[in-house]
């Protein structure tokens, strides 16, 4: 008996084949093995890639470019590097008219570079010099070294009274001075703080007593009367901290602490949580809009508060937030 006809057996006794369809079974079975196998026998054999030709191509076609790109392109990209500083030599002091010398000169005298840049600048300015004192006030001109140039500028000591006052009136001295004082700049618009303050009650405190403190302005100010009236009055000072302006700033606080203070058994405005209502109670900064809620729909489901530990009840009221509310509970 052949391998097919036991094949063939096989499948009629195991499927409940007749013989033509098991023939039929045979038949498909040996065309999806046909189907299977003709892709692998009809691709054709691919040649193996070389990518040596491909190299050469692309690296001829970067020296082409690189050949046709021009060279300013290639400085304008890559500018040239700037020349090193040069150092100028020193020349022996003779008399000079400082009004005839460059930058250049200004070195070989012992200056440094930016000074005789800034002292050809300022001679542009002002037209020229002509007197010493002129040079005198120019910002940067140390007096040691205004004293070694002194004796060999060509040029009188003052100018005329008259000439001396109209460039007093329109170039003041600076000297040592390279910005103008702000206070003296717009007289009156910033007040200045008083060096000697008096601590002073921070609930009775208004905006303009608290900016006589260094560091708390108009806007400061308004934050912390806003938060105290929310608050219903501050326990402590330290209370302060809590405000959104003041978390970060740990100096403005000891400012606080150091010029006001909390009159001892000082008594807050009570926070009402038996008869406020939301809009009422949610402005409590311990408090805010989701536990005032959470406070009126247990009161209206469990009736009033009678005594401070009843608002332990309220699981999302923690710890810490009770017991900064105790101070502003009544009952």
């Amino acid at each position: 008996m052949s391998v097919a006809d036991s094949l063939r057996r096989f499948v009629r006794r195991h499927f409940g084949f007749s013989r033509t369809e098991t023939n039929g079974f045979a038949f498909l079975l040996i065309l999806l093995l046909a189907l299977l196998a003709t892709p692998a026998l009809l691709r054709p054999a691919l040649p193996r890639y070389n990518p040596a030709a491909d190299r050469r191509q692309l690296e001829q076609v970067a020296a082409e470019l690189t050949a046709a790109r021009p060279a300013e392109a290639t400085r304008r990209r890559y500018p040239a590097r700037r020349p090193a500083y040069v150092r100028v030599a020193r020349i022996p002091l003779t008399p000079f008219d400082p009004n005839a010398v460059d930058e250049t000169g200004w070195q070989a005298r012992g200056l440094p570079r930016f000074l005789a840049k800034r002292l050809v600048k300022y001679r542009d300015v002002i037209g020229g010099f002509k007197a010493k004192e002129q040079l005198r006030k120019a910002y940067g001109l140390d007096d040691t070294t205004y004293q070694r140039l002194a004796p060999y500028l060509r040029l009188p000591e003052q100018l005329p009274p008259g000439e001396k006052k109209q460039y007093a009136s329109r170039y003041p001295d600076r000297k040592g001075q390279p910005f103008a004082d702000v206070g003296s700049a717009a007289p009156g618009k910033f007040p200045r703080k008083p060096r000697h303050l008096q601590p002073f009650d921070l609930n009775a405190a208004d905006t303009t007593q608290l900016m006589q403190i260094r560091g708390i302005g108009r806007r400061l100010s308004a934050r912390v009367v806003e938060y105290r009236e929310r608050l219903g009055g501050f326990i402590t000072v330290d209370q302060a901290a809590e405000i959104y302006s003041l978390r970060d700033a740990p100096d403005l606080v000891d400012s606080l602490r150091k010029y006001t203070f909390v009159p001892a058994g000082y008594q807050p405005q009570p926070l009402n949580v038996n008869e406020g209502e939301f809009e009422e109670i949610c402005q409590h900064p311990y408090l805010g809009k989701r536990l005032a809620r959470v406070v009126v729909a247990y009161r209206q489901q469990h009736g009033r508060f009678r005594q401070p530990t009843d608002l332990r009840q309220i699981r999302v009221l923690d710890d810490a937030t009770y017991q900064k509310l105790l101070p502003y509970l009544r009952f």
